[in-house]
């Protein structure tokens, strides 16, 4: 069957028209792809030809490249084509801190969701995640590793393909090698270190609770060491053994200490107007590279300030 010129062809995933068709130059030397360019596009000015560039017009077997000095080598093609790239939106409550062709690295802030139920159409690091690597390829997805709760901040990944998500939830016990909150709690804890161990079930109403009963729900573990404390309040760095629904949260409640500003879960006082719990390190093996990765970021500010506050009547 004849296709029309104007009908719709599938572009990785997504549907462009063909109206603008795109030109292939095939690589036969090693050259810079700005000289390249020049060269192919003889017709054009220079500063038209950066333009192609700077609009993610140009790609070199098939993934955009825009670094005019990119070394091109003998084999490869590149693609010029007519229409620019789409913009991506700015990202609202979200920072890349890392990406790759395999991972998107991010910081989450408090108050916004990580992925939406069908119901949802509320913004979502998912949604804007998966509108930014559509702005440079129409057919890219993301997809879920791993959840941090609406009101918890801090660091967060998602793969770029099914076979990355696969290959690490697969292997998430040795790839993951650090996953460490800080956590805001009520009162002065007095151990300064423990562990927490329980098996976790899910009530009714959605809320977690420790079984009494062993081998009862899904086994969860959290150590936890003690940074600051004053009579009020007590900073705690806590490291997941488990990766259990609202393991930390529980935890917290069932050691007395539960999390400033989770009312759900036993929180009588809101010093700072959020949870006081933030994802502060990921650290894992890069599932293509092999190369350790590790993300740091600061403990929050309003955290610390309530140190210098006068301790709650």
């Amino acid at each position: 069957m004849r296709r029309n010129n104007n009908s719709p062809r599938r572009v990785g995933g997504a549907f462009k028209r063909s109206e603008t068709p795109a030109r292939n130059y095939k690589v036969t030397e090693p050259s810079e792809l700005l000289l390249f360019l020049l060269n192919k596009l003889s017709n054009q000015g220079r500063n038209s030809v950066k333009s192609l560039l700077s609009h993610g017009q140009v790609s070199v077997d098939d993934k955009i490249e825009k670094a005019y000095n990119y070394s091109l080598q003998p084999g490869q093609t590149v693609t010029v084509r007519k229409d620019k790239t789409a913009e991506a939106p700015p990202l609202i409550g979200l920072k890349i801190l890392h990406e790759d062709e395999d991972l998107i690295v991010v910081h989450k802030d408090a108050g916004l969701l990580s992925i939406a139920s069908a119901q949802e159409t509320e913004l979502t690091a998912y949604r804007q995640l998966t509108a930014h690597v559509r702005a440079s390829d129409p057919g890219s997805r993301i997809f879920v590793l791993h959840r941090l709760d609406r009101d918890t901040s801090g660091v967060m990944m998602f793969a770029k393909s099914e076979r990355i998500q696969q290959t690490m939830q697969n292997g998430w016990k040795d790839i993951v090698h650090e996953r460490s909150y800080v956590a805001l709690v009520e009162g002065s804890v007095k151990k300064a270190e423990g562990t927490v161990s329980s098996w976790l079930k899910e009530s009714a109403t959605l809320k977690m609770y420790s079984s009494p009963y062993p081998n009862d729900g899904q086994h969860a573990v959290t150590h936890y060491k003690l940074l600051q404390a004053s009579r009020g309040y007590s900073l705690l760095e806590v490291r997941l053994e488990t990766g259990r629904k609202n393991q930390i949260r529980v935890h917290m409640q069932d050691i007395g200490h539960p999390i400033v500003g989770d009312k759900k879960y036993g929180s009588r006082t809101k010093p700072i107007g959020r949870l006081g719990l933030h994802a502060r390190v990921l650290a894992f093996t890069h599932p293509s590279t092999g190369k350790l990765m590790r993300f740091e970021t600061e403990i929050p500010k309003t955290f610390m300030n309530v140190f210098r506050d006068p301790a709650p009547k």
